[in-house]
Order: C-alpha cells, then structure tokens, then sequence
C-alpha cells in the first residue's frame, strides 16, 4: 500500500526518524477497522433503514447549527 501524504507532514515525520512510521499507520487502520466492524455490527441488528439514518443525521445538523448561530 502506498500513502499519499502532505509536504509539511512528510517533512515533520522526517524529524522523528525514532519513529515507525509504518507501524503508525498499521495502528492506526486496525483501530478504524475496530470501529467498523462494531458499526457494522450495530447497523446489522437496527431496523433503520439507509434513508432513515440520513433524516436523522440532517436532523441532527441542523439543531448543531441552531445552538452556534
């Protein structure tokens, strides 16, 4: 796999050759793949469907945005 990372990142990262860079990222897709496997889990047993979920999220949004205006 390769990454496509950011100029000012990949030189930051250069600062901390101590670092496993790889082993980072390893890290870091196995938690996301944690994550994912309980979401799928959850979404698997709920009775919501797709369109239910986005009514939701877009009611959800804009009560965020009402309590920051």
């Amino acid at each position: 796999m390769t990454l496509s990372i950011e100029e000012q990142i990949y030189k930051a990262m250069k600062k901390h050759t101590e670092v496993k860079w790889s082993d980072v990222a390893r890290s870091a897709i196995k938690k996301k793949l944690a994550e994912l496997t309980i979401m799928d889990k959850v979404l698997a047993e709920s009775e919501l469907t797709e369109s239910d979920a986005e009514l939701i999220g877009h009611k959800i949004k804009a009560e965020i945005r009402k309590r920051f205006k």
